[in-house]
């Protein structure tokens, strides 16, 4: 095989419909836009009108909103924490802060926060101080013999 005998599969390209190229072409004349009004005009865009009817976007109702200010918070699972203290990227010993989540590499970035949840399991004894915690995270740690320290003004929910 050489590069000028390839070809693509039969049927897998289809040449573009030349619109308004003479009448042998089935498409010339009005273009396949029918005849008169409207659509038939250029320079018409006429997404979600219904005609003068309420369009239907219009006529259902609308709930709830998104927070402009709410907080975005980087999230952690302690089974995750758990993990990265077994393979010593985190110490144990020392107070695990967001910080040093960050450092170990367990966090990309801290966003508003970082908050943990209580995914996974906890053995080791740790000192954790984060922006928020779950209330079964929280538990979890303490059950393990550490203790969860919740910074900032989110309390533990």
């Amino acid at each position: 095989m050489k590069l000028h005998e390839l070809r693509d599969n039969p049927g897998a390209t289809k040449p573009r419909k030349r619109i308004g190229r003479g009448p042998g072409s089935g498409t010339g004349k009005t273009g396949g836009r029918g005849i008169k009004g409207q659509k038939s005009r250029s320079g018409v865009a006429i997404k979600g009108f219904e005609g003068g009817q309420m369009p239907l976007y219009q006529r259902l109702p609308k709930r709830g909103f998104n927070k402009p200010n709410r907080k975005s918070y980087a999230v952690v699972n302690l089974g995750l924490i758990q993990k990265f203290v077994d393979e010593k990227k985190l110490d144990a010993k020392a107070a695990i802060t967001e910080d040093a989540l960050v450092a170990s590499g367990l966090v990309r970035r801290k966003l508003d926060g970082i908050r943990v949840l209580a995914k996974g399991d906890v053995t080791a004894k740790l000192n954790i101080e984060v922006t928020g915690a779950s209330k079964s995270a929280v538990d979890a740690v303490e059950k393990a013999g550490g203790s969860l320290k919740v910074t900032a003004a989110q309390a533990a929910e």
